[in-house]
């Protein structure tokens, strides 16, 4: 029984930033006909727009440059991920992480124009600890092996498919070894990813885990939380539509009234029922005001908004703003998150992730 049979589609969103939009979707970048530079300020002029980005293309296919018989390179901010987690009152922990600050020495023959990739991930296993600990294994892995080994500029016109492709194949060989077994594994898991190429962001997710950019808003004078993926919830409208497309239902907000994600790693029995494993895409610049990127399951989102994780993590970074070791704020940060998060009965699994952003001096 659909219980919002009766709803008529949702009007699409237009939601405003309060600065210029940073966040862009996979569809408007994905393809080669697309403007990859649609997060950028727009020009007075069409003219001037067709300059612009005639000049930064320009620019992105010669990353090193002669320079009075010296070599340059893009400057780059410095980033690194600390983390913290916690069982919580669940029976085991069924949640996992990848930091990779140096992502790029594991991708063989990586074009030397990409000077740095950067790997972080949160996995949230449900039904069992198999399919997160799976993904955490294998899916930056498979992502490495698939990396295009062209320029600068071709790689991002093929990340999106690089990405889905990986997805993809962590998917299926979870599936085909979960059915070997008997009985067959029923784990599922959501992945929320950011892998950082140069000074870009490309975010993919699957389910409710989430990630959010701190970024400092001129306009507000303060630093603000810029959300970087969106849940995939049964009771999503557009979810909901193809869940019911492929033969499934939505009962008491979950698929088949159990699943409580609508995209997943794992999950077989549901596979045929709607549940996906191909993820939301989304792009996005990092620029001088960014301080740091937080990914985190849902355990902390069920307590936390986006507004009370910045605070704390701002907080940290106030005790902590001098010295040569200022950078453990972030460790003691993602401790305290996962700390209250329990204190304040998430009832799950946390598991909270902090890549700081730092700009060269």
């Amino acid at each position: 029984m659909d219980l919002f049979g009766d709803l008529p589609e949702p009007a699409k969103d237009k939601d405003t930033v309060e600065e210029n939009p940073i966040v862009s979707e996979a569809g408007s970048w994905g393809t080669d006909s697309i403007d990859f530079f649609s997060d950028l300020p727009l020009p007075s002029s069409a003219t001037e727009s067709r300059g612009i980005k005639r000049k930064l293309e320009e620019n992105n296919s010669n990353e090193i440059s002669s320079n009075n018989g010296e070599e340059t390179k893009e400057d780059l901010y410095s980033i690194q991920g600390f983390f913290a987690e916690k069982k919580g009152e669940r029976e085991e922990m069924q949640d996992f992480h990848v930091l990779v600050d140096d992502f790029h020495k594991q991708v063989p023959g990586l074009h030397p124009s990409v000077s740095r990739l950067s790997y972080y991930a949160v996995y949230d296993g449900h039904g069992g600890v198999r399919a997160s600990k799976f993904a955490s294994c294998h899916l930056h892995q498979n992502l490495a092996q698939k990396f295009p080994k062209v320029p600068l500029p071709q790689i991002e016109k093929e990340i999106k498919r690089t990405l889905t492709e990986a997805f993809r194949k962590t998917d299926e060989e979870f599936l085909k070894q979960a059915t070997k077994t008997k009985p067959s594994w029923k784990d599922g898991t959501t992945a929320i990813v950011v892998l950082a190429l140069q000074n870009i962001l490309y975010i993919a997710n699957l389910g409710d885990s989430k990630a959010i950019l701190c970024r400092y808003s001129k306009k507000s004078g303060k630093y603000v939380a810029i959300p970087l993926s969106s849940d995939h919830s049964p009771q999503d409208y557009t979810e909901r539509m193809r869940i019911q497309k492929a033969g499934g239902n939505v009962r008491d907000g979950r698929v088949m009234g159990v699943i409580e994600v609508s995209r997943s790693i794992g999950d077989g029995q549901y596979k045929a029922l709607g549940i996906t494993c191909i993820p939301d895409i989304k792009r996005c610049q990092l620029t001088d005001d960014d301080a740091f990127i937080l990914l985190a399951c849902d355990g902390l989102w069920k307590v936390f908004t986006s507004e009370e994780v910045l605070s704390i993590v701002l907080d940290s970074k106030k005790d902590n703003k001098s010295g040569p070791d200022a950078e453990i704020c972030y460790e003691t940060a993602c401790s305290r998150l996962v700390n209250e998060a329990i204190r304040k009965y998430s009832g799950d699994n946390v598991t909270v992730v902090i890549v700081s952003i730092k700009k060269h001096s």
